[in-house]
């Protein structure tokens, strides 16, 4: 039995799921695991879970957590001197941790320098998830340049760097590090394949009211997600399908007024209610203004056999295949109209979503990649500790 030590910057949202899959992956293989970062509001069963004392009550985020009630501030536009604070922070959990094996820091953020200085002192192989939001801020001038050789020094110093897409290698973490591809472990985000099977006795589409064909987005209703780009492809297929918005956000109200009758926006809904919205919907689409970079909503598509209809470019194609998907050029027209094209295609869309669940349950079964993760962490930490109970 190995002891792992994973450390995130709060409780995040794709990247903390990430770190708890992680945790309870290992925890099922036997080993032993401390889940640790600041805010602990979510803990994962079998962990030792350690809410990192900050020295000030301001949560240190990579991105703002809407939900949180406590102050944030953004790592990337911190002074020097206040990351550095930080990091200690992150250091002095982390040392208390007794007999660590492997420490895997997510973020390109203080948690990398921290893992990178306490695994050094203990003489530790430690590995830094570096997530594309992370990490990103830097190529548009973010992080002081003190606070950025620090995290770079961690991220080149790791036994291991993982990404989710060979997007965030090639595009976001290669051109700031020069490390060579084997040094990097490419580990997409995974789905529960269970959680989009239907619910016996419950009929979503009367629950919500809506037709049998519909064409669904769901996300934050935000500029940076695009909502206002699948509002406008909406126009070249509307006669065919309404457009369901799931999410809530800021440009809700404009959204609703530009989008009119061709479709609605459902807002906030429970989980399993979005995910059997996403099983019943003959297509799922999505147009965020930058590449994204990976893209859990398409992985949650090809789970629940949704057709996705997507634009190209970053980690998207790495998800989206022509067998099971449609990429398009990166505007409003070329959405709808391939939309359009697409939902009168029965017989193609029926045989696109059953090679989708195929590939995601390849490619995308928290499964399939729990198990890939606990051999990579057995492989850092060595046959001598590596061997289960």
């Amino acid at each position: 039995m190995a002891h792992v030590a994973i450390v995130s910057l709060n409780r995040g949202r794709g990247s903390g799921s990430v770190a708890r899959n992680e945790a309870s992956a290992l925890i099922a293989a036997g080993h032993q695991v401390t889940y640790m970062y600041a805010g602990m509001s979510e803990r994962v069963m079998g962990a030792d879970n350690v809410d990192v004392p900050l020295h000030i009550n301001v949560l240190p985020v990579h991105e703002y957590l809407p939900a949180w009630p406590d102050p944030q501030r953004r790592v990337a536009t911190m002074p020097t001197g206040v990351a550095k604070r930080y990091a200690a922070d992150f250091v002095a959990a982390l040392s208390s941790i007794d007999d660590v094996d492997l420490i895997v820091a997510h973020h390109a953020s203080v948690t990398a320098p921290a893992a990178h200085a306490v695994a050094r002192a203990r003489d530790v192989p430690y590995a830094v998830f570096v997530h594309g939001t992370g990490i990103e801020p830097r190529h548009h001038g973010g992080y002081a340049d003190k606070v950025w050789d620090d995290i770079a020094t961690a991220i080149a110093g790791a036994s291991s760097v993982i990404v989710t897409t060979p997007y965030v290698r090639d595009h976001l973490v290669r051109p700031l590090i020069d490390l060579p591809q084997e040094r990097f472990f490419v580990l997409p985000c995974g789905v529960d394949l269970e959680s989009f099977a239907p619910v016996p006795g419950t009929d979503i589409k009367a629950k919500y009211g809506l037709p049998d064909r519909y064409v669904i987005c769901p996300g934050a209703l935000t500029y940076p997600k695009g909502p206002q780009n699948v509002v406008s492809a909406s126009t070249f297929y509307a006669d065919l399908a309404e457009t369901v918005f799931v999410g809530d956000g800021d440009l809700a109200g404009e959204l609703a007024a530009a989008l009119g009758e061709r479709g609605r926006l459902l807002g906030y809904v429970p989980e399993v209610d979005k995910n059997a919205l996403i099983a019943a919907a003959t297509v799922l689409t999505a147009a965020p203004v930058k590449r994204e970079h990976f893209g859990i909503i398409y992985v949650e598509a090809l789970a629940a056999g949704a057709v996705p209809v997507a634009y190209s470019g970053g980690g998207v194609d790495s998800i989206v295949t022509p067998e099971v998907g449609v990429l398009t050029d990166r505007t409003p027209r070329a959405l709808g109209e391939a939309i359009r094209a697409l939902l009168p295609t029965e017989d193609r869309r029926r045989r696109m979503a059953m090679r989708g669940r195929q590939r995601a349950a390849d490619l995308f079964s928290q499964d399939v990649l729990g198990r890939r993760f606990v051999d990579w962490a057995q492989s850092l930490i060595g046959a001598d500790k590596a061997t289960p109970r």
